[in-house]
């Protein structure tokens, strides 16, 4: 069924995306230092900038031109503002740098681009940010000035990154590096949110990842049989989400799916039904939870206490990577989460959202959903009597994987976009993609 006619037949029509999108849109507009073009991680007065964030706003802005949200001119322009500043930015070993060996850290002070704290130089929010950069190369074709510097600043932004680095010696790429100690101890393997930065390594034209170095990331797969599902395993669902916010992995089979005769997006689909089956059964027995109120992932929480309800002791927390059906799990779910599952199951998706729309009026915020709620922590409300539970900030990773998956969901817009790109096109191949677009 054409998504216009899904979307109608479930109630939760074109208007109502569209509104869903442009509402989260505006974070990227509100939340930018236009000066240097980083986005805030989140709404808090005084928060640093997220690079994954950044990535997000790149992709961001053409999905908006073509909405006509905004101009072209304004998109280019803000799209220059950053590609400029991480050409100009420090690369070294200091501890004040923007970032190293082409990445960058993970939070970078708003004003002066300088590291945030003592954060990582982050492999995977560096992918996200690439991903956006490529995007936008992409995108911004005309032939003028300002759109071939977007394309040749994209490129070369890319093309510094040494994946090869990244590696620290062994076959799996590590998650991040600190010049005060070094390599992080963490490397990406299990199915995770890495896909794209695979891809992305294996498609470098410059400091490339090993072939083995897939291999050796499939090898720590799970497979596992949920609620009558089969599906490779991974509790959150930006698991399930985030890399194919950039890859379009319908029809296309590396060997471990070829092997279990799935695709990654089938993958997905599985994945977002187990998630509205934990809900269902709902064997903890939170508030809320049922059929149209589901969606764990990572996500801001009521922070790090106990408290007893109702005669149980529940544990809750801040912000942390939730899953299902194997935890952790408090309560908190993100509405969110779900909007970003819409590419793979539109027909649970959608009366999910406008559940979330007309039961809890609460969890509405100034950017489309708020980041996360739980009706299981309860407080006094404004009027006196108990209420769950809602984070008061937006996350730029959450407002972004809703504007660009319900872009993808409506016009493949990103998809065909990034199926254009010769890095993306040569980093599914070397992984042993095959089939489909491919």
């Amino acid at each position: 069924m054409p998504a216009q006619q899904l979307a109608t037949s479930l109630h939760f029509g074109e208007a109502q995306l569209d509104a869903l999108q442009r509402q989260s849109f505006e974070y990227f507009l509100r939340e930018t230092n236009l000066a240097n073009g980083l986005v805030a991680d989140k709404s808090e007065p005084g928060s640093a900038a997220s690079i994954a964030a950044v990535g997000f706003a790149l992709a961001a802005y053409p999905v908006a031109v073509a909405r006509g949200w905004m101009t072209r001119t304004d998109a280019l322009a803000r799209t220059l503002a950053l590609l400029r500043f991480f050409w100009a930015s420090p690369q070294s070993i200091a501890p004040d740098a923007t970032g190293h060996k082409g990445f960058y850290y993970h939070f970078l002070d708003m004003g002066t681009g300088q590291r945030a704290g003592l954060c990582e130089v982050s492999t995977i929010d560096s992918t996200f940010l690439f991903g956006g950069m490529l995007a936008a190369a992409a995108y911004f074709d005309h032939e003028n000035q300002d759109e071939h510097a977007v394309r040749t600043l994209a490129d070369a932004l890319y093309r510094r990154a040494d994946w090869a680095w990244a590696c620290n010696g062994a076959a799996t790429v590590t998650h991040g590096w600190t010049p005060e100690g070094g390599f992080l101890p963490y490397r990406w393997s299990g199915y995770d949110e890495a896909t794209l930065l695979y891809v992305l390594g294996l498609g470098s034209p410059t400091h490339p990842l090993t072939a083995d170095s897939y291999l050796a990331w499939t090898s720590t797969y799970e497979w596992k049989t949920i609620y009558g599902h089969e599906l490779l395993y991974g509790g959150s669902l930006f698991i399930h989400q985030y890399s194919h916010i950039w890859l379009d992995m319908r029809g296309i089979q590396d060997t471990f799916a070829r092997d279990k005769g799935i695709d990654y997006c089938e993958n997905s689909r599985r994945a977002t039904y187990v998630q509205r089956e934990y809900a269902i059964r709902n064997p903890l027995g939170f508030a809320g939870y049922g059929e149209n109120f589901w969606g764990l992932t990572a996500s801001d929480g009521p922070g790090w206490t106990t408290r007893r309800i109702q005669g149980i002791e529940r544990n809750f927390f801040d912000y942390t990577a939730r899953g299902a059906p194997y935890g952790p799990d408090d309560g908190t779910v993100a509405p969110w989460a779900v909007a970003a599952s819409l590419p793979f199951a539109p027909e649970i998706v959608l009366p999910s959202l406008q559940h979330f729309q007309d039961v809890y009026p609460q969890v509405t915020g100034e950017y489309c959903f708020k980041c996360s709620f739980n009706l299981s922590f309860l407080d006094a409300g404004e009027s006196g009597g108990p209420t769950g539970w809602a984070s008061p900030y937006h996350f730029g990773i959450n407002v972004g994987p809703v504007v660009l998956m319900c872009e993808n969901y409506r016009s493949d817009f990103l998809w065909r976009l990034m199926r254009g790109c010769p890095y993306v096109v040569t980093g599914l191949r070397r992984a042993g993609f095959k089939g489909g677009w491919l």
